[in-house]
């Protein structure tokens, strides 16, 4: 009898944060594969989230812990290697820094990673993440198999301009692990497409879809203001939203402005400020962190979901977030930018989508005007997001989790 494949997925982060992972895992051990799963633990709140993630599952798990109140020495190690190994790549130049010390300085747990991906036998390792490509590469080197990589974001123009080293840490260990894979894949098509400009090898696109859960939606309003919802990790600088609130003010009615996200306490009191100054009907609504299998689920109650991202460095201009999708996939239309990624698929969202320039408020309160004012078009647009999500934009479809088992099936052939 032929033995079943062995797959170890690896993420240089928690695992309820890299819901691409989390997905290629289920995939994967639906398939028939033999799944374990290697990823991190460094932020209290989000450990929680991985426990609830893990109650569900049936596949393998390791963690990397480098939390300072559970792993303290770990910690110490990592942080001290990692801040060595970046300050000799600043002095020496991360285009001429010894390899072995520029994946260092790129990736602090890029040791332990590749000791615990390699401490168990495997026919395949897939991986993404910042810190994770260089360990992919080489842990599979270990073990003698092929490997596959993921490339989510276009990691070396995904810092500001004041960080020249770290992309061109990424850019050389981009090329390295591009080159040796049996396969990448990438987060969007324009991601891809950069890919294959800056390095001759075209990544996979799959999409940052998810499994649809379309009940019976959100009840229409009654003497209820407009409802917005946004959710991401981490509530910051640049993610759009003083747009969102300046058009909100605008607009002059009152709505509901929900975020789900762990804040940055000096820009969450920054943007309350702002809010009380343009627009005093708002009222914000702050959600704490879920669960990646509840965010389709919680995203449902809502009038409009927002990816309302600014077009900050090239990475964030090519990515397709995983918050558009989420929406799609609860059946809730979607308010975006019109980054050139979301600029590129919003005419096939239909009327799905509502569209604004980044940048232009007075697109944005004529949007949330007329979805505050017309019932029926906020029928029309939650009608449309789940023939969107039932014909496309979906994790289940070929073109997403079924291009990725193509992939590694071939791979592993």
């Amino acid at each position: 009898m032929k033995m079943t494949a062995r797959v170890c997925v690896v993420t240089a982060g928690h695992l309820s944060t890299c819901p691409r992972m989390l997905k290629a895992a289920d995939a994967l051990a639906g398939a028939g594969y033999d799944v374990r799963v290697v990823s991190t633990n460094h932020t209290p709140w989000a450990a929680a989230t991985d426990r609830s993630v893990l109650a569900t599952r049936g596949w393998a798990s390791t963690v990397v812990d480098y939390d300072r109140g559970t792993a303290r020495a770990t910690q110490v190690v990592t942080g001290a290697r990692f801040r060595t190994a970046r300050a000799v790549s600043a002095a020496l130049g991360p285009m001429r820094v010894p390899m072995p010390m520029a994946v260092r300085a790129y990736s602090r747990i890029h040791d332990e990673l590749v000791r615990t991906v390699a401490s168990e036998p495997a026919d395949f390792v897939y991986g993404g993440t910042t810190g994770a490509l260089a360990a992919v590469a080489e842990s599979a080197s270990r073990l003698r198999v092929p490997y596959g990589i993921d490339f989510e974001d276009l990691h070396s123009e995904e810092h500001g301009p004041d960080s020249d080293v770290s992309n061109a840490l990424a850019s050389r260990i981009e090329r390295q692990v591009i080159e040796a894979a049996a396969f990448a894949t990438a987060g969007s098509p324009m991601i891809a497409e950069a890919y294959e400009r800056a390095y001759r090898v075209r990544p996979i696109p799959i999409h940052n879809t998810f499994s649809m859960t379309l009940l019976d939606g959100a009840p229409e309003r009654a003497n209820r203001p407009l409802r917005l919802y946004w959710f991401s990790q981490t509530l910051g600088a640049g993610r759009g939203l003083e747009d969102i609130i300046k058009g909100i003010g605008k607009m002059g009615g009152p709505v509901e402005l929900h975020l789900r996200a762990r804040a940055i306490p000096s820009y969450l009191d920054a943007l309350l400020a702002f809010q009380r100054e343009v627009a005093p009907r708002v009222t914000i609504v702050r959600h704490d962190p879920a669960a990646p299998d509840d965010m389709v689920r919680l995203a449902q109650p809502y009038d409009a979901g927002l990816a309302c991202d600014e077009p900050l460095g090239l990475s964030r201009q090519f990515c397709l977030a995983n918050k558009l999708f989420t929406y799609l996939a609860a059946g809730v239309p979607v308010i975006l930018s019109r980054t050139p990624a979301q600029a590129r698929l919003e005419p096939e969202l239909a009327g799905a989508a509502f569209g604004y320039d980044c940048g232009d408020v007075d697109g944005v309160a004529q949007i949330l005007a007329r979805l505050s004012s017309d019932s029926a078009l906020r029928e029309h647009a939650r009608c449309a997001a789940r023939l969107a999500a039932q014909r496309r934009w979906h994790w289940e479809h070929p073109e997403d989790r079924g291009a990725l088992l193509a992939a590694v099936e071939r791979a592993i052939r």
